[in-house]
């Protein structure tokens, strides 16, 4: 499969309206890149210019390794999936898989040669073993109005795998279903995309949907690539503030102040206090006294403590909210609001009586592995720092 590399791709509409903004990124050899971001972040955009259907105003786009900026969007050999099916409605699924090939074949006096009847089999074959991959041998002879939603964003990826181009471009194909279904096809999606060996692209506006699809995933925001990388090196190692709170569930906890060496030690001074600065942080933190930062805490460290004899700050319990493994806690104190994550197994139902009624707790924040962020840029401090 042919690799996809951008350099310096930009796409302007008006002079002051410009979707993309000098992104340079590479979808190595069988690779599945996925794309995420927040609504009109050029997601959508940056994919039509792969395929074709978009110009680039500036840089250069190359598939295998060769220049495609004018190059039409059928001679590229890749096959975009929309996020709507948009299935031909009067023809049967068989008919909806093969038709691209029918195209390829020719005009319609071919059937009747001898070489349409040998391209005619072979294009049967092809959309018979395309539906075996995909689960679709049951509703071959069916329309689209009789399949179910996940039937028919079936049939749309098989109408571009029954082509087998050489780079596969997904627009969001699983927003319009159901979570039930949607985690469904994502694993299919995945392992496919490992079976086909395909370079793949696809758009996602769900962060968790990215970070379990994608070999390496690319942030983008306001037009501009943010960050390319592994969903660890994401979570672990975020470039700036956008990644940090983007990516990654449940969300961080940001909280602005600076860094103070006072007396009792190093502490970060906040809006809620004073916070001891964790011993294993001193020497990172220190260089950064009296500078101003913003903290990313983890929901995970957010600590709760019941009980009248406990230290911590103390918060009341405005909401709670199950999510099946655990409960998101949103605490409430006199200057600060924050997530506190409990997991299944560390309730009790005292506790959640206490929760449920929204009475103060106690609360300890750790920050042996707390974020730290350059406040007016927004920049992780270990990037900012190093230029």
């Amino acid at each position: 499969m042919p690799t996809v590399a951008l350099e310096n791709v930009s796409k302007s509409y008006a002079p002051h309206s410009v979707a993309v903004r000098d992104v340079t990124l590479d979808v190595a050899d069988g690779e599945l890149l996925t794309l995420v971001g927040p609504s009109g972040c050029g997601k959508t955009t940056l994919l039509r210019l792969i395929a074709g259907l978009e110009q680039p105003t500036a840089g250069t786009i190359r598939i295998g390794g060769q220049v495609v900026d004018n190059v039409p969007p059928a001679e590229r050999g890749v096959g975009m999936v929309f996020q709507r099916p948009a299935l031909y409605p009067h023809r049967t699924v068989r008919d909806n898989l093969g038709f691209a090939l029918k195209l390829q074949q020719g005009g319609w006096w071919r059937r009747f040669t001898a070489v349409g009847r040998v391209k005619n089999a072979a294009r049967l074959e092809r959309v018979g073993a395309t539906a075996s991959m995909l689960g679709l041998e049951s509703v071959l002879d069916r329309y689209p109005s009789q399949l179910s939603g996940g039937q028919q964003q079936r049939v749309a990826l098989g109408r571009v795998l029954v082509r087998q181009p050489g780079v596969i471009l997904l627009d969001e194909p699983l927003s319009n279903l159901d979570a039930g279904l949607r985690h469904e096809l994502r694993r299919e999606l995945h392992l496919l995309q490992r079976q086909l060996n395909a370079t793949m692209v696809c758009v996602t506006h769900d962060p968790a949907e990215a970070l379990s699809l994608g070999d390496r995933i690319a942030v983008l925001d306001n037009g501009r690539l943010q960050q390319l990388d592994r969903a660890e090196v994401l979570l672990r190692q975020p470039v700036n503030r956008f990644v940090a709170g983007f990516v990654g569930w449940p969300p961080l906890n940001f909280v602005d102040g600076e860094i103070q060496a006072r007396r009792e030690g190093l502490v970060f001074a906040c809006c809620a206090g004073r916070w001891p600065v964790p011993t294993e942080r001193v020497s990172a933190w220190g260089p950064l006294a009296q500078r101003p930062v913003t903290v990313g805490i983890r929901p995970k460290n957010v600590q709760l403590q019941f009980g009248d004899s406990v230290d911590g700050l103390p918060m009341r319990v405005r909401l709670v909210e199950p999510h099946g493994t655990g409960s998101l806690i949103t605490l409430k104190g006199q200057q600060l609001e924050i997530t506190a994550w409990l997991a299944e197994g560390c309730q009790n139902p005292m506790q959640m009586d206490i929760m449920a009624k929204g009475k103060n707790v106690m609360v300890q924040i750790q920050l042996e592995s707390a974020l730290l962020f350059d406040r007016i840029s927004g920049l992780a401090l270990a990037v900012a720092e190093s230029g």
